[in-house]
């Protein structure tokens, strides 16, 4: 019965809030509050060159409440641990479940942590890297060799994961990517205007996918 109403109230507020995205909070001492510009400048991106209508100020939300189900779309960023309680899990994996859809950037730092914490979510379910053909590359603009490297930390290649319920992707982990670098103010870390542009695409691609799946 709870999974149900939650199911009911998710399609509602769905509804009701068909285009807006909020920042995921969680506890562990990880910095879910870093990189504050970007998802401001994703978002002028995105109601600027595909037509959404996001709010220009998102929101942050914290993974256990209720709230989490007025957004169709949470992205979430940090360096560091991440700590996910059972009643978070339980919330999310609702959520997940319900229509929901999860970005969540590796700002350097957090891999470790949000793998195993995922597991509280979906015990059953493994992180699998996506082909460059998927979908979520050529939504609105086309990435023929899959997700884009924007910074350079360690020489590792950039790796997009995600976990499914049936055909649909539900969770996307962007690692050794560094996206939300790439969206933040140019002044920041002096990116390209090419890099920026890149990085922003990219984001768009993921809104755009998470909007209409």
């Amino acid at each position: 019965m709870k999974l149900f109403l939650t199911f009911i109230f998710s399609i509602l507020t769905f509804t009701l809030f068909a285009q807006d995205l909020a920042i995921l909070k969680y506890k562990g001492g990880g910095d879910w509050y870093g990189n504050p510009t970007s998802l401001p400048n994703l978002i002028k991106f995105c109601n600027q060159n595909i037509h959404t209508k996001i709010n220009p100020k998102p929101e942050s939300v914290e993974v256990g409440s209720t709230d989490i189900f007025q957004y169709p779309m949470l992205h979430m960023t940090g360096h560091g641990n991440v700590f996910f309680s059972e009643s978070d899990a339980e919330n999310l994996r609702n959520y997940l479940l319900s229509g929901g859809f999860l970005h969540i950037d590796d700002n350097y730092g957090m891999q470790p942590y949000i793998t195993k914490e995922l597991k509280k979510v979906f015990p059953d379910k493994d992180l699998v890297e996506l082909p460059s053909s998927h979908k979520i590359f050529n939504i609105a603009y086309n990435f023929p060799d899959g997700l884009p490297k924007i910074h350079e930390h360690d020489g590792k290649r950039p790796q997009a994961f995600g976990l499914f319920q049936d055909d649909r992707l539900i969770l996307l982990f962007t690692y050794e990517s560094d996206l939300g670098d790439g969206w933040e103010d140019p002044e920041v870390h002096n990116d390209s205007a090419d890099v920026r542009e890149k990085a922003l695409k990219m984001g768009a691609n993921i809104v755009k996918y998470a909007f209409e799946n």
